[in-house]
């Protein structure tokens, strides 16, 4: 998820089901070329958790088989991965998943077995996030995420990979396809990219730009320990992070308990007030209106609707929908009835789009 300011925001295995038979209308918008821009929707007589059978991957098997490495020597890093079960084909991709704010690998957990089943998938906890450490006086910026994938890709994956992110984790990809010195990144894969690290990223929108100083004080406010302490205890409390998951989720079945232990768990370790209050109060890093036009992988960008923190109308949204007409490299599919974190709100949709695209892919 996107980095929030304080006023916003398990274990046991999960299959989500339906209760009623659904199907997925695709309604097109425009067309260019072989670059689709459609909405997608489940139809009225779906569950709302979701248009089919998705199978997550247990909470305790990530545990189990997640492993570390250390980046630049110093700082551990979790991560994970899970091969497909068949034969490895040209068609077979390697893909790097990489969570937003506050998240962390568990958050894939509906996405994984379905990538798995015909690609290598990794997925990584940021430093500061999940497993991973939370150094003590780290500066956390995008680059410093951005230069972590890279690296993984250098030391760990040591092969082409496309790289999927949500919110933060998108932008941290933009900017590490941009950085890339050595031809590891094969593709992108944005779900409602953030326009940076917090909300100090100003994109001509008069929205932030009015909220600016009430931002510098929440800046300055957060800075005294003593006050950030009392808002992280009180953003963390898992009453108050289920509420603020429900406004973040257009599907809000799929926030349960597990999805708020997700969240809370890695919270209440040690050096997580430090990169809470380092992410909020840090620069918001490098405009990817600005990166967009250097990336030249096939992009393929995934946005719910009813996303809140980057809508379609804000200025981040209205740019990445302009991309299709302008841009040959890149896909856009709009997903209606969902929110900021679509890998998890409706995987289902997520999933009709994604995997079609990977398996293109590999045939161009």
């Amino acid at each position: 998820m996107r980095a929030l300011t304080w006023t916003a925001m398990s274990p046991p295995s999960m299959v989500v089901s339906q209760t009623a038979t659904s199907t997925v209308k695709f309604r097109r918008i425009s067309l260019r070329r072989d670059r689709v821009y459609v909405r997608a929707t489940a139809s009225s007589s779906a569950a709302v958790s979701g248009g089919g059978v998705v199978e997550a991957v247990e909470l305790v098997e990530i545990g189990e088989r997640s492993k570390k490495w250390k980046w630049k020597g110093e700082y551990s890093v979790n991560y994970f991965v899970k091969d497909s079960p068949e034969e490895v084909t040209p068609a077979s991709q390697t893909v790097l998943l990489v969570h937003g704010f506050g998240a962390s690998i568990p958050h894939w957990r509906r996405n994984i077995n379905a990538l798995s089943k015909n690609h290598t998938v990794y997925a990584i906890d940021l430093l500061g996030f999940g497993a991973s450490d939370k150094p003590p006086g780290f500066s956390y910026t995008m680059e410093s995420w951005a230069e972590l994938i890279n690296n993984f890709l250098e030391e760990v994956v040591q092969k082409p990979t496309i790289l999927i992110g949500n919110s933060v984790g998108s932008l941290a990809c933009v900017i590490a396809a941009s950085e890339s010195q050595r031809d590891l990144v094969k593709g992108l894969v944005l779900l409602n990219c953030a326009g940076g690290m917090n909300n100090k990223a100003v994109f001509d929108d008069w929205r932030i730009k009015l909220l600016m100083p009430l931002l510098l004080l929440i800046d300055f406010l957060l800075k005294q320990r003593g006050i950030a302490s009392a808002l992280f205890n009180r953003v963390k409390d898992r009453e108050n992070l289920k509420n603020i998951l429900t406004n973040v989720y257009g599907n809000k079945d799929n926030v349960d308990d597990t999805l708020v232990e997700i969240i809370a768990g890695p919270a209440n370790s040690e050096g997580a007030l430090d990169a809470f209050v380092s992410i909020l109060t840090g620069p918001p890093g490098p405009n990817p209106i600005k990166l967009i036009p250097e990336i030249t992988k096939p992009v393929l960008v995934l946005w719910g609707d009813q996303d809140g923190l980057t809508p379609l109308d804000g200025p981040v949204g209205k740019y990445f929908t302009s991309l299709p007409d302008q841009l040959p490299n890149f896909n856009l599919y709009v997903l209606q009835g969902v929110g900021h974190c679509p890998q998890d709100d409706r995987p289902d949709l997520v999933h009709e789009r994604l995997l079609p695209w990977l398996a293109q892919l590999s045939s161009t």
